[in-house]
């Protein structure tokens, strides 16, 4: 039996509307602590889960730096962007205890990235919160 793919992740639906934009390289949904909750097909395994791992910690950071400079006790972040020459890497929440994160070419359109980040992360709580179905039992004889 071979090892599921990056992309066998339950919540690696909510990747498809970023990697169609212009400039979105890879993406990821992690857990808080780390772990990958879907991936895109061209991060293989490893990468993916070092992403995740990534991901938790930068985000903890962040909190952190924020609580130095403003002594709030738990600020909720936004987005945390690292821009560097060969892109960026941005993280933002995405409901409760998961993170959506994804790696953009220099030149990509930050604010279109940043919207449809936010479409996904919407989708993705919907979902999240929706019920489990139940069987028709009305539909058996």
């Amino acid at each position: 039996m071979s090892a599921p793919s990056p992309t066998s992740g339950d919540l690696a639906w909510v990747l498809t509307p970023l990697l169609e934009l212009p400039g979105v390289q890879h993406a990821v949904v992690a857990t808080g602590d780390g772990l990958v909750e879907g991936a895109s097909p061209g991060l293989d395994r490893a990468s993916g889960e070092r992403v995740a791992a990534m991901t938790a910690t930068l985000h903890a950071a962040a909190r952190a730096f924020t609580t130095a400079f403003t002594d709030a006790e738990a600020p909720q972040l936004a987005q945390t962007v690292v821009e560097s020459d060969l892109g960026f890497a941005i993280v933002v929440p995405a409901g409760r205890n998961t993170t959506l994160a994804l790696f953009a070419e220099p030149g990509a359109k930050l604010g279109d990235i940043a919207y449809q980040m936010q479409v996904q992360v919407t989708a993705l709580t919907r979902a999240m919160h929706a019920p489990a179905r139940q069987p028709d039992t009305a539909a058996r004889p």
